[in-house]
């Protein structure tokens, strides 16, 4: 029968045969995490010495113990530092665990006389060297940064090791010294030198060969992160850049977010055919697709498979932010993949746009107060505003920013004023009798992208801070008012996460469950604009046109987060790098399959 028990024979054939090879390299990573723990610990505290193994200890030079606990700790860092490599099937990282676990295995032999940490580190080298062929993934992008923080994360661990290894040896400590004094010998320990502390016998050796260890890791590991030949992010190329805008002059009308992927800090990948293409950027090892595909429906399952054989052969986490209903079904149905549920984008028709009504008095009411206070507005496509004041308009946006991140990633250009965007709206307020500003009359800037030929979609909203408030929707219904006249016959505004959430939990009979995630989001509506960007867009009364998450696993949820935090620039975590460590500039580099076309085209 199928359904019949396996036999015991066929069981253990299972078990010699070992896990599954797509689960190795989860299995080593985590075991190499484990076996890093072991050699620190050998390196770290006082030997413990077997008794079959104490006459082969006593022929061993009296130098090579301090030795091998300095090669113990060392071996055990990097392993700790090369796990999630591992996980992530890197190739870099496969290269230097067999190098390391040998060298980690002879250590712990040496120094703490350990038979079971030899043969765990040693059964490692075999499903390592087995299935070797599971660990291909090239390497990321590299960033300086990386440098940086792996001295700053190095140095407080290399702190925290040296005062245990320093603090472990009581009995042989000369006096008593204070903490000041170990900290004080663990950071001179750190740079070779000799501190305040003494000890009897051969334990200052193995003290002073374990921080002289620390020490060697953290500049040997910085050193390399900022001196390593470049790799540098890929970045939209002007071929790139003009094959995507062939293929939104044919479809772009599809999706509100189709402008967007002009950003040129996003890589691309098209289908064979060329018909459609999806970009990207890569952050913290995430693959961070966004809105839809670019081109033709039916060739978007060539783009997203290239899309998923790129994360594959770098091994990076595949997402999507923000996709529509359509996009999200696709993608689910191509790759299976999980979709979610994010928010939902407001859209208002031009047609349907009236400020009558009660609906729309609190609008109606403030934009007639800013109208008596002066302010006038303009609404003009790029091309039809001169070079001096699109100049002006570009400075002024860039000092009303308020943060020293230009933010956004799915719904921002990056640029104003470029002369490959003519076709973009730019809405702009003035008042004539205060013009003693840096920039004039100018109060207040909003611009949209083009969304097909009858529609725009908004990218960022700036103000002078000194203006009264209301300049956003003053602009926002001058740029409806003025549609028609320009063809416009739909405007995108901003996205509002987890809109229906909001709604629906200020409702009468909303459950305990929706009260409490409700009440979630408004406390964190302190930091985020998430309540505040929902009732700002309600105030023009759209429509809700939903948007999603596409994802792996549920796990890989709060990385993709994070991921998407900082692509939007809402997580900073920049700090100005010194000279050497900033990354040069280099010419921009083509994905995988990019290589590969440019390679059968020139055939």
């Amino acid at each position: 029968m199928s359904d019949r028990v396996p036999s015991r024979s066929t069981q253990v054939r299972r078990v010699l045969r070992g896990p599954r090879p797509e689960a190795v390299p989860a299995l080593v990573g985590t075991a190499c995490a484990v076996v890093g723990l072991l050699d620190i610990a050998a390196g770290v505290f006082p030997r413990f010495r077997h008794s079959r193994m104490h006459e082969i200890a006593e022929v061993l030079p009296g130098s090579f113990g301090p030795f091998a606990a300095a090669l113990s700790l060392s071996a055990g860092v990097l392993l700790l530092l090369l796990a999630h490599g591992l996980k992530r099937r890197k190739r870099r990282a496969w290269r230097a665990a067999v190098a390391l676990l040998p060298a980690g295995a002879a250590a712990e032999f040496v120094y703490r006389h350990s038979v079971i940490g030899v043969v765990i580190a040693l059964a490692l080298l075999a499903p390592l060297l087995i299935h070797r062929s599971e660990f291909a993934a090239l390497p990321d992008p590299r960033s300086r940064w990386k440098a940086l923080a792996n001295f700053v994360l190095m140095s407080a661990g290399s702190l925290v090791l040296g005062m245990i290894i320093v603090s472990v040896h009581p009995h042989r400590m000369v006096g008593n010294p204070s903490v000041a004094d170990r900290l004080t010998h663990v950071v001179y320990g750190l740079f070779g030198f000799e501190g305040p502390v003494y000890y009897q016998g051969a334990t200052s050796w193995t003290v002073a060969m374990s921080l002289g260890a620390l020490g060697w890791l953290t500049a040997v590991t910085t050193v390399y992160l900022a001196f390593r030949p470049e790799h540098p992010a890929a970045r939209l190329t002007e071929e790139d850049e003009s094959r995507l805008r062939a293929l939104l002059d044919k479809h772009g009308a599809r999706d509100s977010l189709g402008h967007f992927a002009l950003r040129r800090d996003k890589a691309v990948v098209f289908s064979p055919s060329g018909k459609a293409a999806v970009t990207y950027r890569v952050v913290s090892g995430v693959m961070l697709a966004s809105g839809d595909p670019i081109g033709d429906v039916e060739a978007w399952p060539g783009a997203i498979e290239r899309f998923m054989d790129e994360a594959k052969a770098h091994s990076w986490t595949p997402a999507v932010v923000g996709c529509s209903e359509t996009g999200g079904e696709v993608w689910t149905r191509e790759t299976g993949l999980d979709a979610l549920e994010l928010g939902d984008e407001a859209v208002v028709d031009v047609a349907d746009f009236s400020l009558a009504g009660r609906a729309m008095r609190n609008v109606r009411q403030m934009v007639k107060r800013i109208e008596r206070a002066g302010y006038e507005t303009r609404v003009r496509r790029t091309r039809d505003i001169g070079e001096a004041e699109l100049d002006r308009i570009r400075h002024a946006a860039e000092d009303w920013r308020g943060t020293d991140t230009e933010r956004g990633f799915s719904m921002a250009l990056g640029r104003i004023g470029d002369p490959a965007d003519q076709d973009c709206l730019i809405a702009t307020a003035h008042k004539a009798d205060d013009a003693a500003g840096p920039y004039g009359d100018l109060k207040a800037v909003l611009h949209f992208v083009p969304w097909g030929t009858d529609g725009v979609s908004l990218d960022l909203m700036r103000r002078d801070r000194s203006a009264d408030p209301g300049m956003n929707e003053l602009l926002i219904v001058a740029a409806l008012q003025a549609s028609p006249k320009l063809g416009i016959q739909r405007i995108s505004l901003n996205f509002a996460m987890f809109r229906s959430a909001l709604a629906r939990g200020e409702k009468i009979g909303a459950g305990p469950v929706l009260r409490a995630w409700r009440g979630l989001l408004v406390f964190l509506s302190r930091w985020f604009q998430i309540e505040s960007l929902y009732k700002f867009n309600a105030k023009f009364q759209p429509r809700w046109e939903p948007r999603f998450v596409v994802y792996r696993a549920s796990a890989d949820l709060p990385r993709i987060g994070f991921a998407a935090m900082q692509a939007e620039g809402f997580v900073d975590i920049a700090l100005p790098l010194p000279r050497f460590l900033r990354r040069r500039s280099a010419a921009a580099r083509p994905c995988t399959h990019t290589v590969a076309e440019h390679d059968m085209r020139a055939a």
